[in-house]
């Protein structure tokens, strides 16, 4: 299973793709040739789920678990609620150890750009995390920053991350400084298929959270939010950076994990579809103005496409 990038109908670049489904804990299909994965943000739920547990189970809005499950675009809208989960639990931003970068939505960034405001935490596409992180943390007696690996908020997710995959979990940083996860993707599969099987309290009021609110949990132009818009039932869809992507559908309790092997982003706007296609037919139409797949020069022309080969 691959997708094949064409210029002017030339093979441009290749880029192998595969996917796993899981129901009841068991591997019922796969695609391609599955192999392992770092999680990064695709792992959110469930970084969200021990967050909450160690709170005591806040009462919160549903966009305030949208967002903290989020990998935002740092939209005013964004920025908002963040700012308010950082005064609910009486944090300040400053406080935060995800690091500036410039908002993923550009006009964001061009009109703080404009205004002369400088980038913050708060732009970090994991804002929200960080902020149920780091209230978590303070939970515990521990000195040691959120971020550590041997921190016992990290230590109870690595716990968790076991028992809802079955694979002990390598250990690396994501881009927000975070530790992230790394398995087979099966076990990413079986993750999510645990949210689909709506079994679990927490991890359901979450995914029902995040599934409202596509927006809040990604953004203007996010691939998570356009392709919530051509849902025939529900389920849920969350991204991670190097093209890692986990999708849960309780009517059918599957949960699918799919990897584009070499991190191409773009090359799972056809990767996904075809994968909805094979795995749950039925569930998702292709809207009419799907924006991705086709390739465009700087002046918005077109001037090649992406396909699915190997079928």
């Amino acid at each position: 299973m691959r997708v094949e990038q064409l210029r002017g109908g030339h093979l441009e670049s290749v880029h192998p793709f595969s996917a796993v489904a899981v129901r009841r804990g068991e591997v019922v299909a796969r695609l391609g040739d599955p192999v392992g994965s770092t999680w990064r943000s695709a792992a959110k739920p469930f970084q969200l789920w021990c967050a909450l547990e160690a709170l005591g189970d806040p009462e919160l809005g549903d966009e305030a678990l949208a967002v903290g499950a989020a990998s935002h675009t740092a939209e005013p809208r964004h920025l908002a609620i963040v700012q308010r989960l950082l005064a609910r639990f009486g944090l300040r931003p400053d406080e935060l150890r995800c690091a500036p970068h410039p908002p993923l939505h550009a006009a964001t960034a061009q009109e703080l750009l404009r205004q002369g405001e400088r980038f913050t935490d708060l732009h970090n596409n994991c804002s929200g995390k960080h902020t149920f992180l780091l209230a978590a943390a303070r939970t515990h007696a521990s000195t040691r920053d959120y971020r550590d690996p041997d921190h016992p908020l990290q230590r109870r997710l690595r716990d968790r991350i076991t028992h809802w995959t079955g694979f002990e979990p390598g250990l690396g940083f994501d881009g927000c400084s975070a530790p992230t996860f790394h398995m087979p993707i099966a076990g990413f599969a079986r993750a999510w298929a645990e949210i689909a099987a709506e079994q679990d309290e927490r991890l359901t009021r979450i995914a029902r959270a995040m599934r409202a609110h596509p927006f809040l949990i990604s953004g203007t132009g996010r691939i998570d939010l356009e392709l919530s818009a051509g849902r025939q039932e529900p389920f849920l869809s969350k991204i991670g950076a190097q093209a890692l992507f986990g999708l849960a559908f309780p009517e059918r309790e599957l949960g699918i994990a799919i990897k584009v092997h070499s991190g191409y982003e773009p090359a799972l706007a056809v990767a996904i579809p075809h994968v909805l296609a094979t795995l749950a037919p039925g569930a998702w139409r292709r809207p009419d103005d799907w924006p991705f797949g086709v390739l465009r020069n700087v002046a918005g022309d077109p001037v090649g496409k992406l396909v699915v080969t190997g079928a």
